[in-house]
């Protein structure tokens, strides 16, 4: 997993597929406090978290690539808030030990879950971001779809061995797991069964707010973002409002490769 991620250029990912950043960013910014410490954990190169303090919440980033975290020092110096950025951490969504409990008012969790491919750590990482969650606050975790994931290896079995044939998608569908056969390629993931995700997170002791597809519509690349931009930043506004809307259908949460979750940490 690693390897992979020291290789791939996830910012650039969340630029060329926006709808996934749009939509996320959208409900986030919904459901946080007007003011307050939040916690990026798994942040990757921190594209959310960087977003978050330019709108003026401090910050902290941890995610367990030290390549990433190094890429995001870099753009944090060079942007006009870097002061709103309290920390970057190289550290494990399983062991968030340096943090004290309910340090941040939000927190957000939107990687590990759908690279920890053992319950027990599933269930840890579940319960070190509520830990370090201050009571009534909110969370933001990504989840894979296993069905829309099950859907991909069947369109195109070629590109994502073992899940070529049937008995490596029959195993897939029945656990969850999937390691690319190919060096170098996404690897190290797992996928949750859509009906299985609320459970899992009440069970952890979070209260849902919501579960939402973080891509509504295939096909809305950047190119056809911009193309609804180039009518007016009013017209784009209200653009990414109504996809914000659908992402709320239950009927389409299946169809999403990602999903986010939105819960609460119940006041004491």
């Amino acid at each position: 997993m690693l390897r992979y991620y020291d290789q791939f250029d996830e910012w650039g990912r969340l630029d060329r597929e926006p709808v996934e950043f749009l939509i996320n960013m959208h409900v986030i910014r919904r459901h946080l406090p007007v003011k307050g410490r939040i916690l990026d954990n798994g942040a990757g190169s921190g594209k959310y978290a960087m977003a978050l303090a330019h709108a003026g919440y401090r910050v902290t980033i941890t995610d367990l690539s030290a390549r990433l975290i190094e890429q995001a020092k870099l753009r944090i110096g060079a942007s006009a808030w870097r002061d709103r950025v309290e920390g970057c951490h190289v550290a494990d969504a399983l062991d968030l030990s340096r943090f004290a409990d309910a340090s941040f008012d939000a927190s957000l969790m939107m990687g590990p879950m759908y690279h920890l491919q053992q319950a027990e750590r599933r269930e840890k990482a579940a319960r070190e971001l509520r830990r370090v969650t201050k009571p009534g606050g909110v969370v933001f975790v990504a989840f894979m779809s296993r069905e829309k994931q099950a859907a991909t290896y069947l369109l195109d079995p070629d590109r994502w061995p073992p899940c070529d044939n049937y008995a490596g998608i029959r195993a897939f569908l029945d656990t969850g797991i999937f390691n690319h056969r190919d060096e170098g390629r996404f690897t190290g993931a797992y996928a949750f069964p859509l009906a299985e995700i609320v459970p899992f997170m009440e069970k952890m002791g979070f209260e849902t707010v919501k579960l939402i597809a973080s891509e509504t519509i295939g096909g809305m690349t950047a190119e056809k973002m911009d193309a609804w931009r180039a009518r007016g930043e009013a017209e784009y506004g209200r653009i990414v409002e109504l996809l914000a809307e659908l992402a709320e259908d239950p009927a389409i949460l299946g169809a999403a490769p990602h999903l986010l979750y939105v819960g609460k940490i119940p006041e004491r």
